[in-house]
């Protein structure tokens, strides 16, 4: 199975983790980061060859969601 590597530390007087491993492995790099009730996934990915392209790509996507209850 994959190794999963976790680190937690305090930070602001909430608990910072920092956790890969264990989603997106097809990335090259990938770590989801939680601090309070916020997670974010941050991947990356790079070409095996050069290429002669002569732009920069570039993509993001940011999704909120909410809930409550009354």
């Amino acid at each position: 199975m994959f190794e999963v590597y976790r680190k937690e530390i305090k930070f602001g007087g909430e608990k910072l983790t920092f956790e890969t491993g264990k989603v997106a492995r097809q990335a090259d790099g990938a770590v989801v980061v939680t601090y309070g009730g916020t997670t974010v996934l941050c991947t990356a990915t790079a070409a095996k060859k050069n290429s002669d392209a002569d732009f920069f790509s570039s993509y993001s996507e940011l999704s909120r969601k909410s809930f409550f209850s009354r």
